[in-house]
């Protein structure tokens, strides 16, 4: 296996690591999405109004169960879902209304969508909406117990096992799983006894058939594949199957190193999921060391990398840089992981950060001006640049694309996530029209493995450049040199085809700003801002065309910015444009107080031109070489 690399900043530090796997895969049906994408139907433990996995972990082991597995949480599905709601048969999720699902007796309709959204059925079908009544009986509430009871009956009743082929209950039978080991523990309780009472023996039946599904239907090295060995596991350490308990540990032991590499990227290719994926294995550790296994070195070792990450992929504001399926979401300063948790909390508790900049093999570049060693945290300037691998599992098509961050605000935003109900939003949002790179029309379905083919890392700046294929014929190379002191980026997209093609290179500006074009440049500036953002349009080796902006089109669908997947804001794109066979485009942007003045003049020396630039009455110097170099000369 070749040599994992990590760069930082000023320093190229190349790791090596003995990758492993302490066990072989049990033999078992592996079902794999048919498509890289997850299925539509599918997203991850929430809090209720969005499918996004919950940011906030557990930081502390749960206490030990009497039988060694504890009942997990329910994301918070459980939340706008009452135990008077549940007399009611009434399931709310997400933005649609509080809906009666039932007769009021327990006896459920789970064919009824009342949105046609995936997400809501998967969660009708995962029953943690009945988290609140399961809490109840636990507590010895034995009407609550009979509710829940009625519910979970009714869709075993209703859902014979095999489920397969609907895709609600199939996806959610992890959650599930979870949702019905919670419930036989309550019902101990509530019963004070210590085995089922035999009109309760439907339970553990019930959890024999999904530990036999989840054996059958592994989804693999992934976030869902990591929850179904989990509760695979719980279903082994309740009933005492050590069987189960056994494909379940060799099925983490051999996921692990993929879902996180030796760098601490994870697969998911979106940095939501990677904070998710933090929390999701802590919790593989805690269950295993629950049940008396020992869950090793490489769980930890990986988390550990993956802290790193995390940190690294913080923004100055204090958030997640928004890649792939992510919506705008807080960094979790989790407790005693150093740089993670100084990163989460805004430089106020754990350690400074040693790296500035971090590459990573698997298709990220986080930088930043500082860990406010000289200015405050928010202060600071941060950028994300993608590369590697095409797109897969939560990924989009984003490879080349770039946010910022700096003066305290988004400067340029990615368009978000849009949820997972499979319409023209989920399309245009995973689309290479969602984010900052170079497009091309007409090639809407490419999904380009991308190389880093040179980065440079100086004091003041650093300096990278990266190339893929769009398509038969369609060549893509960007450049982008970030500077500090001022704050700026330079970046020239250049792009050749073997026949006549429409290029733009799109500026996604968060949806506050209003955007004036003068000549070649544009300004975007939030009214009342104290910040502004220009975008300069330099010719080079091609002339410029006329600046284009869109804001809120919803034919073709562009101009949007997706906080949340049910919270979107119109939101200015600007364009620079080219047709041809071929397009270069220089821009230039430079975000800087709202009343400072930005001028240039443009000189050559050799084969190089020379932008010298003054920003807020700081001048500075920029080299454009044909190769594409980008280089700060003064």
């Amino acid at each position: 296996m070749p040599a994992h690399r990590l760069r930082l900043a000023g320093t190229t530090v190349r790791l090596s690591l003995a990758l492993l796997l302490s066990a072989v895969v049990v033999v078992a049906t592996l079902v794999i999405p048919s498509n890289d994408s997850t299925p539509e139907a599918a997203p991850d433990p929430t809090a209720v109004r969005t499918p996004e996995p919950s940011p906030v972990p557990s930081t502390k082991p749960a206490p030990p169960h009497r039988d060694g597995y504890a009942c997990p949480t329910y994301s918070g599905i459980d939340r706008p879902n009452p135990l008077a709601d549940l007399y009611r048969d009434t399931f709310t999720w997400g933005t649609t209304a509080p809906y009666k699902v039932g007769d009021g007796k327990g006896n459920i309709n789970w064919r009824v969508n009342p949105d046609n959204n995936p997400s809501w059925y998967m969660w009708l079908h995962s029953l943690r909406w009945l988290g609140q009544g399961i809490t109840a009986a636990g507590k010895g509430d034995r009407n609550a117990l009979a509710r829940v009871a009625a519910i979970a009956h009714d869709w075993v009743n209703d859902n014979p096992h095999s489920w397969k082929g609907d895709v609600g209950a199939y996806e959610s039978t992890m959650h599930r799983t979870n949702v019905l080991i919670c419930l036989r523990q309550a019902t101990l309780s509530a019963l004070h006894v210590s085995r089922l009472p035999l009109n309760y023996s439907w339970l553990d039946k019930a959890l024999l058939d999904h530990a036999w599904f989840l054996q059958k239907n592994w989804s693999g090295a992934w976030n869902h594949g990591t929850d179904e060995s989990i509760a695979l596991f719980g279903v082994g350490c309740t009933l005492g199957r050590s069987d189960l308990k056994k494909l379940a540990v060799s099925r983490l032991t051999s996921a692990i190193t993929t879902s996180i590499d030796a760098q601490g990227s994870t697969n998911e290719q979106s940095t939501s999921y990677a904070q998710f994926n933090y929390s999701l294995w802590g919790r593989a550790v805690d269950v295993l060391q629950q049940c008396g296994v020992d869950a090793g070195t490489t769980i930890k070792a990986r988390r550990l990398e993956l802290a790193k990450w995390l940190a690294l992929g913080t923004n100055s504001l204090g958030r997640l840089h928004q890649i792939g399926d992510t919506e705008v979401v807080k960094t979790y300063p989790f407790p005693g992981t150093g740089a993670l948790e100084y990163a989460g909390s805004l430089g106020t508790h754990g350690i400074r950060p040693t790296e500035r900049i971090g590459i990573f093999d698997a298709g990220y570049i986080f930088g930043r001006t500082g860990w406010s060693e000289t200015r405050p945290f928010t202060q600071e300037s941060s950028y994300s640049i993608r590369f590697g691998p095409a797109r897969a599992l939560h990924g989009h098509d984003d490879h080349t694309s770039i946010t910022y961050t700096s003066h305290g605000r988004d400067i340029l935003v990615d368009g978000g996530h849009a949820g997972y109900k499979n319409d023209d939003w989920r399309v245009w949002a995973k689309s290479e029209f969602a984010h900052n790179e170079m497009t091309v029309l007409g090639t809407d379905s490419a999904r380009p493995t991308t190389k880093l083919e040179r980065s440079s890392i100086a004091k003041t700046s650093e300096f990278y450049e990266l190339s893929d294929s769009l398509g038969s014929g369609i060549e893509r190379d960007r450049s982008v040199l970030v500077m500090r002191d001022p704050d700026l980026m330079v970046v020239l997209d250049r792009g050749t085809s073997s026949s006549n093609e429409d290029y733009q290179t799109l500026w996604h500006l968060p949806s506050d700003q209003k955007v004036t074009v003068q000549g070649a440049q544009a300004v975007a500036l939030a009214p009342g801002d104290r910040t502004k953002t220009t975008l300069l349009q330099i010719p080079f080796q091609q002339d410029a065309t006329p600046i284009q902006v869109a804001t809120g089109k919803t034919d073709p669908i562009q101009g949007w910015h997706f906080l949340t997947i049910d919270k979107r804001k119109p939101a200015p794109v600007v364009k620079f444009t080219r047709s041809g066979r071929s397009a270069s485009i220089l821009s230039v942007i430079v975000p800087t107080r709202s009343n400072a003045r930005i001028s240039y003049t443009t000189s050559w020396q050799g084969s190089r031109m020379l932008i010298n630039l003054k920003v807020d009455q700081v001048t500075t110097t920029v080299a454009v070489a044909p190769d594409g170099t980008l280089q700060r000369i003064k």
